[in-house]
């Protein structure tokens, strides 16, 4: 079911995804060969606890851990482990939060080391992507003006779209209607209107767009291991355009990162 949201509650899962912008730019700089994902996890854990939230993901449909971790050719759903990671490997780190009865939920993939300058320009195009979807999400357009931003700039690299997994509205629950694929026509599906706040997240793969389900349950792999790369923004309707309600700009400051990139998709400044 879709669910337009008051100006106040878009405040409510903007608390609630900054906690969740936060918690990923602190394991910015935690991010390294030889630390392994689930002593990331346990961070995470603590971090949220300590901003008066709860993980969003932990328990949820039986998840076991706060974060989804992701590396290389695992697209989505990773359950964190015990296995180091290694220079030149890359990691979708995908976090939730529940503050105040509202969802924050994104994700970000993070370089471990140096990593090849052709897994480098699978991050950089699907960052792109995710930037020219959220551009489309205004009033009056639809669910396929985004898919179709989405899609065409990284067919023309070359990249596979995942179609089995799509974003979502978001707001008391983590998934809510509707959903937001990243492959479809321009002036198709559900037409957006005020107040409505999505999830936007592209998973785009260096080769095929075939997928495949580890025996785990949960971990989602590309059928030719080639990486696999995700990134994701909670983003409101408001004033008829698009309104960013989660942030990279934690991350960068870890990383000493200088971005403008989501200027345009802010109608007041950032307060970090």
């Amino acid at each position: 079911m879709i669910k337009l949201k008051t100006p106040e509650e878009i405040e409510l899962i903007r608390e609630s995804a900054l906690v969740v912008s936060k918690t990923l730019g602190m394991l910015a700089s935690e991010i390294r060969p030889g630390v392994t994902s689930l002593y990331l996890d346990n961070l995470a854990e603590e971090f949220i606890r300590e901003q008066g939230a709860e993980p969003g993901f932990l328990g949820m449909y039986d998840f076991p851990n706060t974060l989804n971790m992701s590396p290389n050719a695992q697209v989505v759903h990773g359950i964190p482990n015990n296995e180091p990671l290694k220079e030149g490997d890359i990691i979708s780190v995908d976090c939730g939060s529940l503050k105040n009865g509202y969802y924050g939920d994104h994700a970000y993939t993070f370089e471990v080391g140096e990593v090849a300058p052709e897994t480098r320009k699978l991050l950089e195009v699907t960052k792109e992507a995710l930037y020219l979807g959220i551009r489309e999400f205004r009033a009056g357009n639809r669910v396929g003006d985004v898919a179709f931003a989405i899609q065409s700039h990284c067919e023309n690299h070359g990249y596979g779209i995942v179609r089995e997994l799509v974003g979502h509205g978001l707001g008391k629950k983590l998934h809510e209607g509707p959903e937001m694929p990243n492959y479809g026509k321009r002036g198709r599906g559900k037409k957006f209107e005020e107040g409505l706040v999505v999830a936007i997240e592209p998973m785009v793969n260096m080769g095929t767009r075939n997928i495949k389900q580890l025996k785990d349950g949960w971990t989602i792999l590309t059928a030719d291991r080639k990486p696999s790369a995700h990134f994701e923004h909670n983003v409101a309707i408001l004033n008829g355009k698009p309104e960013l309600l989660s942030t990279f700009q934690y991350i960068y400051d870890a990383l000493g990162i200088v971005s403008h990139e989501e200027d345009e998709f802010r109608q007041k400044k950032l307060q970090l």
